[in-house]
Formats: structure tokens, C-alpha cells, sequence
């Protein structure tokens, strides 16, 4: 096995490689034929291939590119030092360049999108821009004006045939890699996270170290003991609270708030139902943005156990 990053080793190339909807496909395809590329804004959730796409036409027009994290390099010199430098320079190819800004929805509405309006302005003879975002209401109108919007939705019904699609592909890397897996086991980590496909490919991975993928590798939180979880929040204990935290985060936070809202009439008197209620919408949302999903868990069992009630 590779300790290379599979999310890397196997991310297509190519817009033809890619896992897509077939009028998203055919659009981008389109765009390569005329060699034309627009300012453009990816909207769609996790692990769709937003940053994979727009490399992939990147690389299919021969254009030069540069790739700027949002969420990490997102602060307004950083970004515009890095635009400017790169904006500044000629081609190699002798077109125009791109600049592909990743997680836009990260910069601040306020200060840096306003700033990166300008910079797709003064740099419109040289630059394109393609913004790639999970939630675009995140993003200031005058971006979105200024760019071509695509969502990376899937249709209802060519979900099963993309699924499928990904299940052919993700059994190939498994036989590439030497690791021994269960079909079943494979589709239904698929519906498990679909569409976050890079959310698959990492956890394969980090299954795979044992040399085999069974059903072992998926964790149900309908198995855990949320009852220790309640118990350990009703009596205000922080450090067996987060003890089962970092013993359960291989779950995903969402399904562990979820799980939480579905039993809360078991567990937490009706007085303090809505409060707990805006409490987990609250630190669902945020889920969406953080680094740290286990420190976001945490900070959420203790807002709980600060404000809610328990029977």
C-alpha cells in the first residue's frame, strides 16, 4: 500500500475522469472545446470535486494556474500578495492565467471578498478566477454577479448511477492498493457519506492499514452507548464527556448531533428542549467549517451541559 495520499494519487485529471452529473459534465466539456474559461464560482457541499474540476479544465487548456486556500490563506494581504505576484507575471503558455481560490466562503463578506471583487477587475486582462465555495450565500453578491455560477448538485435520479460509478472506481483503487475488502462493505460506506467522495477515499485509507476492508470499518452510532453520553452530561462531567467524544468522533459529528436531538425527549426535560434544539443547529453549522471536529463536539457537549436540563 501507498503512503501516499490516495485523495492525491487518484484525483482525475481530467474532466472526462471525473464522477459528475451528466449536464455539469457536458457543460464543462463545452467550455474546453471553445477555450474559453469565465470567472467562475463552484458552489456545492464537501468532497463533490469542485477544486477538482477546476484544475482539471486548468490543466486540459493548458493554462497556468496558482491555488489559494481560503480557510488557510485567507486573510486580505496574504491573498492579495499572492494575486498580485502571480497576476503580475506572464503566462508561460502565453494565455491567460487562473487563479483558483478554494473554500472562498471562508473570507470575510466585510473586508477580503470586497477586496477580491477589485482584484478580478484590475486583473481581467490577465486572470481568470474560479471561487470554489460550500455554501454560496456565503459569498457577496458582487462576486457572484461577476462569475458564471455552477452547482455541483446531483439530480435525484442519477444518484444511484454516480454511486455506482464511484463504487467501480473506489473497488479498483482497493485492488490497485493489494487491499483485500467486502463489497458490501465498500457500498455501504458509499451511502454512508455520498456524495463526499474524498471523504470515502480517506476513510479507505486509513481502514486499509490493516490490510483489509470489512464491515468492521463502519461505525453506527445507533451501536454506541449514548446513554454513558447523557449521563456524563447530566452530571456536568467534562472529562468522561469528552472521553466519549474522542472515543466516538470516527462517527460523523452530524449523525452524533442527530442522534442527541432524536433521543432528547427521552433524556432532558420539555423546558429545556428548545434551547438544546439551537444549540445543535448552531454547532452543526459550524461543523461545516471547522478544522477541528472533535474540539467542535466537545464545545458543544459543554454549551449542553452549561444551559440544558436533564430529567
Amino acid at each position: 500500500m501507498s503512503d501516499f495520499l490516495w485523495v492525491e494519487k487518484y484525483r482525475p485529471r481530467t474532466v472526462e475522469q471525473a464522477i459528475l452529473p451528466l449536464s455539469l459534465k457536458e457543460t464543462f466539456r463545452q467550455i474546453i472545446a471553445t477555450g474559453e474559461l469565465p470567472n467562475m464560482l463552484f458552489t456545492g457541499t464537501a468532497g463533490v470535486g469542485k477544486t477538482t474540476i477546476a484544475r482539471a479544465l486548468c490543466n486540459e487548456l493548458d493554462l497556468d494556474y496558482i491555488l489559494i486556500n481560503g480557510s488557510e490563506e485567507g486573510n486580505i494581504d496574504t491573498l492579495r500578495n499572492k494575486v498580485k505576484q502571480f497576476a503580475s507575471t506572464v503566462s508561460l503558455h502565453g494565455s491567460y492565467k487562473v487563479v483558483i481560490l478554494d473554500e472562498a466562503d471562508y473570507l470575510n463578506p466585510q473586508s477580503t471578498q470586497p477586496a477580491l471583487r477589485g482584484f478580478i477587475e484590475e486583473f481581467a486582462n490577465n486572470c481568470r478566477f474560479i471561487l470554489t465555495c460550500n455554501f454560496k450565500n456565503r459569498i457577496i453578491e458582487p462576486l457572484h454577479s461577476r462569475c458564471s455560477v455552477y452547482e455541483f448538485a446531483i439530480p435525484n435520479d442519477q444518484k444511484p448511477e454516480l454511486a455506482g460509478q464511484f463504487f467501480k472506481r473506489a473497488t479498483e483503487i482497493l485492488q490497485k492498493e493489494n487491499v483485500e475488502f467486502v463489497p458490501d462493505a465498500v457500498a455501504k460506506l458509499i451511502t454512508k457519506h455520498f456524495p463526499d467522495w474524498r471523504r470515502v477515499l480517506n476513510e479507505m485509507q486509513r481502514y486499509s492499514v490493516s490490510g483489509k476492508i470489512d464491515a468492521g470499518m463502519l461505525v453506527d452510532l445507533n451501536d454506541t452507548n449514548i446513554k454513558s453520553l447523557m449521563t456524563a452530561l447530566k452530571a456536568k462531567d467534562f472529562k468522561n464527556m469528552r472521553q466519549w467524544v474522542v472515543n466516538n468522533i470516527d462517527t460523523e459529528p452530524q449523525a452524533i448531533f442527530r442522534k442527541l436531538y432524536d433521543s432528547m425527549n427521552e433524556y432532558i426535560v420539555p423546558q429545556s428542549i428548545p434551547q438544546l434544539v439551537l444549540i445543535l443547529a448552531d454547532y452543526q453549522y459550524k461543523n461545516a467549517f471547522v478544522a477541528d471536529h472533535e474540539l467542535n463536539v466537545v464545545a458543544c457537549m459543554t454549551e449542553v451541559m452549561a444551559n440544558v436540563e436533564f430529567k
